[in-house]
């Protein structure tokens, strides 16, 4: 009988040890993956593989630390971007914040849209009202007057379907690829639609991106002495669009280098990332993320009038870009609460 109880005491501690060996291992296999939010699909294992190559000393594609430069689109790549982008939200706030001084706004497009929650009119305003929003709520002021109401709202606007800050629905496997790059030499942009300084007070907490190396649209400026202040006073004029054809030039215009891996979701993207990609001998990486995830987050893509994915996934398979299937791909959509 005592032996008997010998042996099954030996059975469990060795169960005990064998169970210990292998939380240790788990925790060891966490703690030294950079990437621990995403599947282990091939997305994962081709960033791994490319950041180890051009990294690799003696590597026939290494690259140097000051031409390792990545760049990321935001809406859509970084954070959620539908149903609608986050800077749109912002400028409806803005509208309805602003109503009590322009009384005339309650007869007029696309204002009168905005104050009564009308979407399909303000919709079918078209571009042409959109840029008559965004100029009426965000020059006007100065760049530093701006940045305050853009940290206001930033800090206590909330999703209307997630009920979080904007700010938290960024994504976690997003965040861990930025973090990822840098350990490794990378210097990481932003090179957004969006419009700079409607990101630059941000993106530093939220990404780890310094707002010197965010690349956007931008509204004019011009220098004014304001009560013996120098400011730099907002224009309601368009200066750049940064999307599309436009997202090489701010690239090279901004940064001044041309990248070897770009990150975006749509066709907006496309012209960054074949500028990022075709261009010569130097090991080059390019990214797409697909929203397929409409229980997590959103689903969309072809046919649609919304973040379209037409061209550049059609292009994705040679050119050689790598698509993320966000539903199929990633453990998790944003960072735990």
């Amino acid at each position: 009988m005592f032996e008997s109880i010998n042996i099954l005491n030996l059975v469990r501690s060795a169960a005990l040890g064998i169970a210990s060996s292998l939380i240790v291992a788990a925790s060891a296999q966490a703690q030294t993956d950079p990437l621990p939010s995403w599947n282990d699909t091939a997305p994962k294992a081709a960033i791994v593989a490319f950041v180890e190559k051009v990294t690799k000393q003696g590597s026939p594609d290494f690259v140097p630390e000051p031409e390792r430069i990545a760049v990321f689109d935001n809406d859509g790549t970084l954070w959620v971007e539908h149903p609608m982008y986050t800077q749109l939200a912002f400028a409806l706030d803005r509208v309805k914040a602003l109503a009590p001084d322009h009384p005339e706004w309650k007869d007029t497009q696309p204002y009168k849209a905005v104050l009564e929650g009308d979407m399909e009119t303000l919709a079918a305003s078209g571009e042409k009202g959109l840029v008559e929003l965004i100029m009426t709520t965000h020059a006007g002021m100065t760049t530093e007057d701006f940045k305050k109401v853009v940290t206001d709202w930033i800090t206590t606007a909330r999703d209307p379907r997630f009920k979080r800050p904007y700010t938290e629905l960024v994504y976690q496997p997003m965040l861990e690829l930025l973090a990822y790059l840098r350990a490794n030499g990378f210097k990481t942009f932003i090179v957004s639609g969006g419009g700079v300084e409607f990101m630059r007070p941000w993106v530093d907490q939220v990404y780890g991106v310094p707002p010197e190396q965010v690349v956007g649209s931008s509204i004019k400026t011009e220098f004014r002495m304001r009560d013996d202040t120098p400011t730099l006073y907002r224009l309601p004029q368009v200066n750049f669009i940064d999307d599309k054809a436009g997202k090489p030039v701010g690239i090279n215009e901004q940064i001044g280098l041309r990248p070897i891996a770009a990150f975006g979701n749509s066709d907006g993207d496309f012209e960054m990332l074949q500028w990022t990609t075709m261009a010569g001998p130097t090991a080059r990486f390019g990214m797409l993320i697909h929203h397929t995830d409409a229980e997590r987050e959103y689903a969309y893509d072809r046919n649609t009038s919304f973040g379209r994915l037409d061209k550049a996934l059609d292009a994705a398979s040679n050119a050689g870009w790598v698509v993320v299937d966000m539903k199929a791909d990633w453990k998790q959509i944003f960072p735990s609460k």
